[in-house]
Order: structure tokens, then sequence, then C-alpha cells
């Protein structure tokens, strides 16, 4: 295997000689593949390139310097140069950390876009380890000219403006996408839409860079109303067949079909994916640069919606505790790379100078700090040996109101690169 040790701090001269215009035209290259493996077993297999018509990312930050998510693609020229770079997360990765992975082998569907190339390129594809080093797994030579580079052409759909402020190369772009709701929910939807935008922008970061934020909706509509509940043998036909009880978690609410996901997704500027799921039931998930899902029916609605954001911008950790679906999620010998928790091996490299000199670390879960930056330990799913900055933060729990102040400036940190 080979390994690459990330850069954490690329020079801004580096960057600045990566001009767009001389290795990529308009729209992406989208990839799709699979990941086939169980617990300790990862394979890659290239399924259908597609050319999408928007690529909403930044084109002065073409490489992810941000150190977030489990994955990583790199984008070469034939001289070898760096010319993009992106870091995400995935549903296979999560399951890996589950039973079932032990005792199974299962495939996953996963789905990459890039700017589209003028050239022929190099792609590779890194997954991290517990050290937080990346190791090379996949790498693809692709011809942009290559005839089998299909159109998503055939996956139209009407998009609506939900609200628009700055162009898509210079905003970060969400992309609200309809599960569960029928053509007769049409409207029902673009209020949903409008609806969740005010929600959005109630919050911080979101509110101080609504000037560089566009929201967008996509009219694909399912024949039934819902999602699948498998324990209660609801099974719905929805456009992207979203299940609860996903790692059989019953409020863990996602659709394995993200090439469907894409397809949709595809029709609109997007650099992040919102799923509405038309559901009152209880539930949602969000995965870094992946997608993110909510329910719109349930009185906790807001505040899933905002909370799932977290995952799904800017890659923040669960700070609550779940033994239940994971198995040491974490290593904990190594600094996790999400920025709202820590092991305390390496706390210089996170939050250590936001805490007073007089908390103490590990911090008492006390009255005394009920509103202090400090380490309380229980987050990352473990009881032990994980801390997180805030007792209670929306990240943990969805009685708390707002982001605490470290998961507020790691989601603006990931803004401020898409919008700049």
């Amino acid at each position: 295997m080979k390994y690459i040790f990330l850069i954490l701090f690329l020079s801004s001269s580096l960057i600045s000689q990566i001009n767009y215009d001389d290795y990529f035209s308009n729209g992406s290259l989208r990839i799709d593949y699979y990941r086939t493996g169980n617990f300790e077993k990862d394979i890659y297999s290239l399924k259908e390139y597609f050319r999408e018509k928007y690529f909403s990312g930044s084109k002065t930050n073409l490489i992810d310097d941000l150190n977030y998510g489990y994955n990583r693609v790199e984008v070469y020229d034939l001289s070898d140069n760096l010319i993009f770079a992106k870091n995400y997360s995935s549903l296979f990765l999560e399951w890996q950390k589950t039973d079932e992975a032990k005792l199974t082998t299962k495939t996953f569907e996963e789905s990459i876009s890039i700017p589209y190339p003028k050239q022929k390129v190099i792609v590779k594809f890194f997954v991290r380890n517990s050290k937080n080093e990346f190791l090379e797994k996949f790498e693809l030579s692709i011809d942009p000219k290559n005839y089998f580079i299909q159109p998503v052409s055939n996956h139209k759909y009407e998009i609506d403006t939900i609200y628009y402020s700055a162009p898509i190369n210079n905003a970060y772009d969400f992309v609200f996408i309809p599960e569960g709701y029928t053509k007769n929910d049409s409207l029902l939807f673009i209020e949903d839409c409008k609806k969740y935008t005010e929600y959005l922008f109630k919050y911080e970061p979101y509110a101080s860079l609504k000037n560089n934020i566009n929201v967008w909706g996509i009219n694909s509509f399912s024949k039934d109303n819902g999602a699948d509940i498998p324990a209660d043998s609801v099974w719905k036909n929805t456009i992207l067949n979203s299940t609860f009880y996903t790692f059989d978690s019953e409020r863990y609410l996602m659709t394995y079909n993200y090439h469907q996901v894409k397809n949709v997704a595809s029709n609109a500027p997007y650099d992040q994916i919102v799923i509405l799921i038309n559901s009152n039931k209880y539930g949602g998930g969000a995965i870094y640069n992946f997608y993110s899902t909510f329910i719109t029916r349930n009185h906790s609605d807001e505040k899933v919606f905002i909370h799932e954001l977290g995952h799904g911008v800017a890659a923040l950790a669960d700070e609550y505790v779940d033994t239940q679906t994971y198995n040491d999620y974490y290593d904990l010998n190594y600094e996790p790379w999400e920025e709202n928790i820590t092991t305390l091996v390496e706390f210089e490299s996170k939050w250590r100078n936001q805490v007073s000199v007089n908390t103490p670390i590990p911090t008492p879960t006390t009255k005394k700090y009920l509103d202090t930056i400090g380490a309380f330990e229980g987050a990352g799913y473990a009881a032990k040996g994980i801390y997180r900055p805030y007792q209670n933060c929306l990240m943990r729990t969805l009685a708390n109101q707002v982001y605490c102040s470290v998961c507020e400036s790691a989601v603006k940190k990931v803004l401020n690169f898409y919008i700049h």
C-alpha cells in the first residue's frame, strides 16, 4: 500500500498556482463506483462515468486542506501535478464498525464528482486508517473524451430557486430533494423548502454568511408518502428508497441508493445534498460531503435539520453515547480528526487554547462548568475515553439551542472554503 500524509497547511502560494481554466472546463465528471467488503476488507470497483452540468465548488480553492472526512480523492495531470482534491466520508465506512460487518460481506454505492478535466487525468482514492494516515486504495486513468461518459439529461427534473445570493462558485449551495412527497405534495415541498431555509438562517454561522449561500429545490416526487420502516413491515415506493432502521438503529434514516441520489441532485448546483423526508416519525442522518437527511413532519424537525447539517457540512462528530450501534468507532490511542471531539492524545491540536487556565482537564460535568469550554467525557458514541468541548451542544442533545463555539467555528471554516 502507498501512504499519503496530509499536509495540513498548504501554502496559499501553492494553491494559487492552480488556475482552474488551465485544467478544467464547465461542469463536473461524476465517477460512480462500488465499495465491497466487511469489517476488515475494502474493495473498490468502477461502475460508470457521467458528465454533470454544474461544478459549484470554489474555482480558487481546488485543493481541500481542511483535513476532514475518512475518504479523499485526488486528481493529477499526466505530469503528476496535483490539480484537485476533496475529502468526504461514506456509509460503507460507518457500516464497517457494526456487528453485521463481522458476519457478512456487503456492497455499497459511492460516487464522487470532480471538475470536468480538459485533458487526461489520474484519479486516486484514499482511505484514512485509525492512525489518521491516508492509504491509497484505488486509481483510475480517465480520458475526458471517452465516449462512454454519459450525460445526465435523462434524469432531468425541474428545479426551483428557493434562495439565491451569489454565483454558484462563490457560494455554498444546498440542494433540497423531496423523499416521500407525491406530485400532490408539490406545493407542500416548496413550502417546506422555504421553511427550512428560514430555519437555516436562524443559526450561526449560516445567518452571518447568508449572502454567500444558495438553496435549490428539485421537483422529483415519489409514488408513496413517507419512508420504509422495516420493523413495522412498512415498505414505501419512493424515489430514493430511504429507510428507518439503517444499521438496525430505529432513528437512523438513510438510503443505500446513493447513485440515484446523485442522479437527482445533478439537476441543480450543489455542495450539500439535503433530503427532506415527508414523515412524522423521528429520525435522520448525515455523512460529510455525502448527504444529509431529516424528517419534516415531526416536532423536532428544526433541531434535527441543524444537527444533521453539522455532520454533512462540517463532519462534526456526534457528542452522545451509543454503544449499541457501533463497535470501537475511534481508536483511543490516536487523536480523532473531527474538530469537536478529542481523546486528549493531541489536545493541543484541538480547542485547548480556548480553555481557561482555571478549568480542569478532564472537566467535571457539574453546574459550575455548565457554560464553560472544557473537555467533558462521553462523546463519539463512547462513554469513556472521548471528550467533547461543552456539556450540552446541539451535536449532543436537541435540548440545546445552538452549536457550541467549537462546532460553529468548524462549520464556518467549511463555508468560507467554498465561498472564496
